[in-house]
């Protein structure tokens, strides 16, 4: 990575700033939507997974979320005790943990579309605003992981 010396910009100039500030604004906005369910944000999100596809190897929903099987496994036993989830491992290799959802996390999709529709309205922006946006985020994360 080539270095050139940029003048250091105050945090409101900062894109790593804004981006963070989204991050908590947007983290605060879902903690009381979710609190009424019991989840916290990343089990949301490992629900949000798994209600695309149910069933899936605990390294692929870590891939798929960006988090690691340290960070993973803790979360997946909590929702597993909560009922929410099984993780059963393979026959042929016990290291591969599959997860899926139960009768009681597969219920939940239903309340998670009102939580859509109210962080949606929160933004203030239209649909094409938001898919450009969540876009462009996309990019840049992908441009940025080609640096790390």
């Amino acid at each position: 990575m080539t270095q050139t010396a940029h003048p250091l910009p105050g945090t409101g100039d900062m894109l790593c700033f804004a981006l963070y500030s989204a991050n908590h604004a947007m983290t605060r906005l879902y903690r009381p939507l979710l609190q009424p369910l019991g989840l916290t944000y990343p089990q949301y999100l490992v629900l949000v997974a798994l209600w695309a596809e149910d069933e899936k190897r605990v390294g692929a929903l870590g891939a798929e979320l960006g988090l690691d099987t340290n960070t993973l496994t803790p979360l997946l036993k909590r929702m597993a005790e909560a009922g929410l989830v099984t993780r059963s491992r393979s026959a042929e290799d016990e290291r591969v943990v599959t997860v899926k959802l139960t009768d009681r996390g597969r219920s939940m999709q239903a309340e998670a579309e009102r939580i859509t529709g109210c962080v949606f309205a929160a933004t203030g922006l239209s649909v094409a605003e938001l898919s450009d946006l969540r876009d462009r985020i996309n990019r840049l994360t992908e441009e940025l992981e080609q640096h790390v």
